[in-house]
């Protein structure tokens, strides 16, 4: 995990580097002070003579100054290294989701993916920045502070290693209990994310049904969870700090108290016991070692929190897209003719004969099954069926938005599995089911489908659209600014903006996933009559719930349970399927929805 983050070091290596040469020798100065404290005490203080005062204390004051610039600079480049770290971090992750496959986008949460590029990113840039400042001061310092100790005095430094080896085991026996704890509120985190990002984005649903209470209650409860888990979590990390204390207090103690005993024994003589500079030294080395280990505990309590973070980040960036070139990728789509051959495809990766789910995993079931359909250039072709007839699925096998699981899906006598994918998706324009916009103007929108659209390209195609009559009532016409997700239009504007932001791609194929259920039927003849004028040589897929947007196709594909139950044209299957004539008699009923 180390190896493969520490790649996104990049360009702020040098930062990286330089702050712990920084560190080391802050850690080196703050060491060769109390040796200097000692000198002065016993050579100048004790003894009544200015001179050595005087000479020491210069010496002194040049270390400390040392000691501030060194530490003062690696201030200064630790954040700029682990800022850089955090930023290509972010930048990798984020253009990693961007080559992700839908079925990759299914595997990881919206709100997982979000937690994953912001809180646990924030946490293993501190860890980073912990680790090229505090982890390698805390050791230092403790390595150079007992080594400084016992060349003060060996017998006296032995208390400290009576006392780290019970340090080091409550240290383990803490974060052997913490660690499963981060682990789980992370997950949680990934909960909670995906709780107040669905209850954003349908902020109006739950007014309209009066549901605030039903969703506060669900965010507390995960709210709760975390609160729980962390409280357990923090409660058992607090046992830290009086460890650490108990452990340097009773360093001090020990060492204050034989020390004490030395220099009463030694009669102030070096040779036989200890001098009083010297007893301060080794207490200004207490305190130092002591506070070496309790930024270590610190350290260890912070990578506990950054080890978790760092494997979700990892799974991220090591998660392979299903959907990928080929070698040797075709780059031109010759026209617009479409051909399932045997067609299957599920959800699933893998096949149910591996075992992977058992017969009632929908994940595993097959959403589509022995399709074989040819679609001629230029054709129009409409396709209903009921909800879940796998409508949808059917068509996001033409872009490549998913891989067949069998058979094969080719565009212009193509399998699209050997085309370049930026040149398939260019040539086919899809507008989903759930229709996006972004905010910003809609000029900005509409150049979603094409760049460098000029003014006259984006007004022909919203003409085609039928959206213009309403694009010049608004004040600022195409200046006009667009909230996020289209708030601030209705669900037909936003339709007809979308599908004019596809037709600005110039496509060969043109796909309309239920595109025009919030437009009335007058409209949606008018759009229907504008494509058969304006894209004569575009193959147009249409699925619709209405009967009237799809009958003067020139083919008709009904969908049932995965499988195309009739084709042909509205005439043909009047006559032959009986659920296309069951649905046309059952709009008619409903008030002449098909009487168009």
């Amino acid at each position: 995990m180390i190896k493969k983050l520490s790649r996104y070091v990049g360009e702020y290596k040098k930062y990286a580097v330089i702050t712990p040469v920084l560190v080391t020798l802050e850690a080196l100065m703050e060491i060769f002070i109390p040796l200097l404290m000692a000198q002065l005490i016993d050579k100048g203080i004790d003894a009544g003579n200015m001179g050595e005062i005087t000479k020491y204390g210069g010496v002194l004051l040049g270390a400390a100054f040392l000691a501030m610039t060194f530490g003062v600079l690696a201030g200064k480049t630790a954040p700029m290294a682990s800022a850089g770290f955090a930023k290509n971090l972010r930048q990798a992750m984020y253009y990693k989701v961007q080559e992700f496959s839908f079925a990759n986008i299914d595997k990881f949460s919206t709100g997982s993916i979000v937690t994953r590029l912001t809180t646990d990113v924030t946490n293993v840039q501190q860890a980073f920045q912990m680790i090229i400042r505090i982890t390698v001061r805390a050791p230092g310092m403790l390595i150079f502070a007992l080594i400084a100790a016992f060349s003060v005095n060996h017998r006296l430094s032995l208390v400290f290693l009576a006392v780290l080896p019970v340090l080091g085991l409550g240290m383990f026996s803490i974060i052997n209990k913490v660690y499963p704890l981060f682990n789980k509120i992370f997950r949680t985190y990934d909960k909670l994310n995906n709780v107040v990002q669905e209850n954003l984005y349908a902020v109006r649903v739950v007014k309209s049904f009066n549901r605030q209470e039903h969703e506060n209650e669900k965010f507390g409860k995960v709210s709760g969870t975390i609160y729980k888990d962390f409280s357990k979590a923090e409660k058992t990390m607090s046992f830290v700090m009086p460890l650490m204390q108990a452990c340097m207090y009773t360093c001090m103690l020990l060492i204050s108290w034989i020390g004490a005993r030395m220099i009463v024994a030694g009669g102030n003589d070096a040779a036989m016991g200890l001098t009083t500079g010297q007893l301060m030294s080794m207490i200004t080395y207490t305190m130092q070692i002591l506070m070496s280990l309790m930024m270590i505990s610190m350290i260890f309590a912070m990578m506990t929190m950054a080890k978790a973070s760092g494997e979700r980040i990892v799974e991220l960036l090591d998660e392979e897209s299903e959907i990928v070139n080929p070698e040797n990728p075709v780059m031109e789509v010759r026209d617009g003719s479409i051909d399932f051959v045997n067609t299957g495809f599920r959800y699933s990766s893998k096949s149910d004969e591996e075992g992977s789910a058992s017969d009632g995993d929908s994940a595993a079931k097959k959403v589509l099954e022995g399709i074989n359909l040819h679609i001629a250039s230029g054709m129009t072709v409409g396709i209903i069926g009921a909800t879940g007839s796998s409508k949808s699925s059917l068509v996001q096998l033409i872009p490549r938005l998913y891989d067949v699981s069998e058979g094969a899906v080719k565009v212009g006598g193509v399998d699209v599995r050997d085309y370049d994918i930026e040149t398939l998706r260019n040539q086919v324009a899809m507008v989903l089911q759930k229709n996006v916009l972004f905010s910003g103007t809609i000029k900005e929108n509409l150049r979603w489908g094409s760049e460098h659209a000029t003014d006259e390209e984006m007004r022909h195609a919203c003409k085609v659209a039928c959206a213009d009559e309403f694009i010049e009532k608004f004040e600022d016409g195409y200046d006009t600014y667009i909230e996020q997700g289209g708030t601030n239009v209705s669900g037909g504007q936003k339709q007809r903006l979308c599908i004019a932001r596809a037709l600005l791609k110039k496509p060969k194929i043109l796909i309309l996933d239920d595109s025009t259920s919030a437009v009335d039927m007058k409209t949606d003849a008018m759009i229907r009559r504008a494509f058969a004028d304006e894209l004569p040589d575009t193959t147009k897929i249409i699925i619709a719930q209405r009967i009237s947007s799809v009958q003067d196709s020139d083919m008709i594909i009904v969908m049932d349970d995965g499988h195309v139950s009739g084709c042909g044209t509205h005439a043909e299957l009047m006559e032959t399927s009986e659920i296309y004539r069951e649905v046309y008699e059952s709009q008619n009923r409903k008030g002449g929805e098909g009487l168009e």
